[in-house]
């Protein structure tokens, strides 16, 4: 029975890892937002999410320092997908600009041993 019990409790727990819900940054921006404003207890908030309250913490805690971050000046951004493919494709080409050089450093080291 034990055996039964473990097995099904694991099937419950691999079915709600895959049911997980994700949330959008914006989506938990409101959520936060909600909390803050305090109209409904943090664990009525969580229960009317579906989330745990670490969880609630844990988003609120990184929109407080983002916040302060923003604030205190610091403007570091986030690299879009273009800029990405841009530079992956600029490095692919720096990299076979290197090849051919050291390719044509041998030829010539090899026809200067030529001609001594």
């Amino acid at each position: 029975m034990g055996n039964r019990r473990k097995s099904s409790e694991s099937i419950i727990r691999d079915i709600k890892r895959k049911t997980r819900r994700k949330f959008s940054a914006e989506e938990k921006i409101r959520i936060v937002l909600d909390g803050i404003k305090g109209e409904l207890s943090v664990a009525d908030l969580c229960r009317r999410e579906g989330i745990y309250t670490t969880m609630y913490y844990k988003w609120s805690k990184e929109f407080l320092e983002a916040g302060k971050r923003r604030l205190n000046g610091d403007t570091i951004r986030e690299v879009n997908s273009e800029e990405v493919s841009y530079l992956r494709v600029e490095n692919d080409n720096l990299k076979q600009l290197v090849a051919d050089l050291s390719l044509k450093n041998r030829v010539l080291k090899k026809s200067l041993q030529g001609l001594e």
